[in-house]
């Protein structure tokens, strides 16, 4: 399978909590990396891991993009409407004897390794009950970043064997999000540095389902406390999208445009036309994060 040549990128949320200034620095990275590629930016909601998803989350999402005059691409995908997908791409994996039963607890793998030791790929264990994991031999632990350049992931970590459906029977993210972003043509990747341990599993993985990997373009993540990103976990408070020009130029400022170049932008619509068409992948820092912190309910760089 080949993907076109034609630039597809896309924002990819979980509704489990609204957007943060965190998830706005993603969501508007991606944006314009795809309106100066003259590409697509979809949106896909990734509500797959049910325990943690709040329903009325994915319209708040939604709004928040649009009130930051971000508009998507085609029609919004939810992952819970694809189970089929899953099931399809796990079968395949099966029959090409490339998956198999695990009933090791992560407390039980913790006490063991740092990583999943494959301590079930031989034991035959069924797949009912059990967590399926996917025999990663690809051996891709380096991969070339279009922004931070040669990224190398700890081999252990690089070529651990995934979980793709839990004993629970939920899909979990690695096979979900391959899966979509190969049904949907995705070229590019622009997403937090954070994710960067998983991207040679997801090319492998990628590859073991007949698909080429995309381009990745991976920024600084936003950390209000160094190694601590904004996250709705942490408790990041939702972004104000009545603020949504202070947020924008607030993000345009982390993504390393001056306040002052940008001072006489006064809305939303021409602040977007302006990062279109001025913005510069080379003034992004090249740092895995940057603290900020929260000014009157809009966020800025940390002093």
């Amino acid at each position: 399978m080949t993907m076109p040549s034609a630039y597809v990128g896309r924002f990819a949320p979980s509704p489990s909590g609204p957007l943060h200034f965190g998830s706005l620095v993603c969501a508007l990275a991606s944006y314009l990396h795809a309106r100066q590629h003259n590409g697509r930016w979809l949106v896909r909601i990734e509500d797959i891991d049910t325990p943690r998803v709040d329903s009325k989350m994915s319209p708040v999402i939604l709004n928040s993009l649009l009130a930051h005059g971000m508009q998507w691409d085609g029609e919004v995908i939810y992952q819970s409407e694809c189970h089929q997908r899953y099931n399809k791409n796990l079968d395949y994996l099966a029959q090409t004897q490339q998956i198999y039963g695990c009933r090791c607890s992560r407390r039980e793998i913790n006490q063991r390794a740092a990583y999943y030791d494959r301590l079930c790929r031989d034991a035959n264990l069924s797949f009912d009950r059990h967590a399926l994991r996917w025999k990663n031999d690809a051996g891709i632990d380096t991969f070339e970043d279009l922004h931070m350049g040669t990224c190398r992931v700890e081999e252990r970590l690089a070529k651990e064997d995934p979980v793709l459906k839990r004993a629970d029977g939920i899909f979990a993210y690695h096979l979900a999000v391959v899966s979509d972003d190969i049904a949907q043509n995705v070229t590019h990747i622009v997403r937090g540095a954070d994710l960067i341990d998983t991207t040679p599993l997801h090319m492998s993985l990628f590859k073991a389902l007949g698909g080429n990997p995309p381009a990745y373009f991976h920024i600084p993540v936003a950390c209000d406390v160094p190694s601590q990103k904004l996250s709705k976990q942490h408790h990041a408070p939702a972004i104000d999208d009545s603020k949504a020009l202070s947020n924008l130029k607030s993000a345009l400022v982390f993504f390393g445009a001056s306040a002052a170049e940008i001072k006489h932008l006064q809305s939303v619509d021409s602040l977007l036309q302006w990062a279109i068409n001025h913005w510069q992948v080379s003034r992004l820092s090249t740092q895995t994060e940057i603290l900020v912190e929260a000014v009157d309910g809009v966020y800025a760089l940390k002093q």
